[in-house]
């Protein structure tokens, strides 16, 4: 076959083999420079260079600091505090997560600073965010994403009582009619699947484990509200207000995927935050 098929059975997009043949990348046979429609006979090493990536003048850069989980050659994944968007807006253009990486990768005098965010968290929501530190890296999460191959689990504390430990919340999720943020069941939404297992139930309010089968936006939080028990302290869906926790008690708190590059299965977590915590241990008191 010739190298380009090899290539894209791997992972490779298009636009990746272009940028790579015009930007200073290079394919190797053998540790000789070919073309990609070079073809192979079997029992060669084929390898891809890619081209140092340039960093995007459009975003901001910021110096405060992350928390990091996990970091190799390919993959960043960090722990995001509530009350920090993941990427920018008109409102935060410069304080946001993706300007945060930003910044240490220049700290850090790395050769690739394009911000490759792969999965992303509401502003206050806490817990696991993946980048990909490179093109190619982001290919493959893309890929795994679209296939529902990647896993997030997620701990919520959701509003009164769920009658069962486990079940499933099955229901199209669209825009909703009168807000250009908010979302909503519809018959006419994108379908959406979420998945929970109950931790331990407090007085008014279920802890809740959840896994998402989908990744539409708000998915957790519309589901949860149309169901009649919305997330506690969030105040679009109409949660209940709690004074232990001032957002949506929401918390993504692992992330496994397939890592090729290593060959194995990467699985991460991240621990409680204090106000989920002190939510949850106040009204374990206040139930006992």
């Amino acid at each position: 076959m010739k190298v380009k098929t090899l290539l894209a059975q791997h992972g490779v997009t298009r636009s990746l083999l272009k940028k790579v043949k015009f930007h200073g990348g290079a394919i190797l046979v053998n540790e000789q420079p070919v073309l990609a429609i070079h073809m192979l006979t079997g029992g060669e090493t084929v390898t891809m260079v890619t081209p140092a990536e340039i960093g995007n003048d459009h975003l901001g850069v910021s110096m405060l600091p992350i928390t990091i989980l996990y970091e190799d050659r390919d993959y960043l994944i960090v722990n995001k505090p509530a009350g920090v968007a993941s990427v920018p807006a008109h409102a935060l253009p410069d304080n946001t997560l993706a300007n945060r990486v930003k910044g240490y990768y220049q700290a850090a005098h790395y050769d690739n600073e394009v911000v490759h965010i792969t999965t992303r968290l509401d502003r206050d929501t806490s817990g696991i965010v993946l980048f990909a530190k490179h093109h190619f890296a982001h290919s493959i999460i893309d890929h795994q994403l679209k296939a529902h191959a990647m896993r997030k689990m997620y701990l919520a504390v959701v509003s009164g009582e769920l009658a069962t430990d486990h079940g499933w919340l099955d229901a199209p999720i669209g825009r909703a009619a009168d807000s250009f943020i908010k979302r909503t069941t519809r018959p006419d939404g994108k379908p959406s699947l979420t998945e929970y297992w109950v931790v331990k139930r407090l007085r008014n309010m279920t802890v809740v484990r959840v896994r998402l089968h989908t990744g539409r936006t708000h998915q957790i939080r519309v589901h949860f509200a149309a169901s009649g028990h919305p997330l506690v302290g969030d105040e679009l869906y109409n949660g209940p207000r709690d004074p232990w926790i001032q957002r949506q008690a929401l918390h993504c708190m692992q992330l496994e995927f397939d890592d090729p590059f290593i060959d194995k299965t990467l699985t991460t977590f991240a621990p409680l935050p204090s106000d989920l915590s002190r939510l949850i241990t106040h009204n374990q008191r206040a139930n006992s």
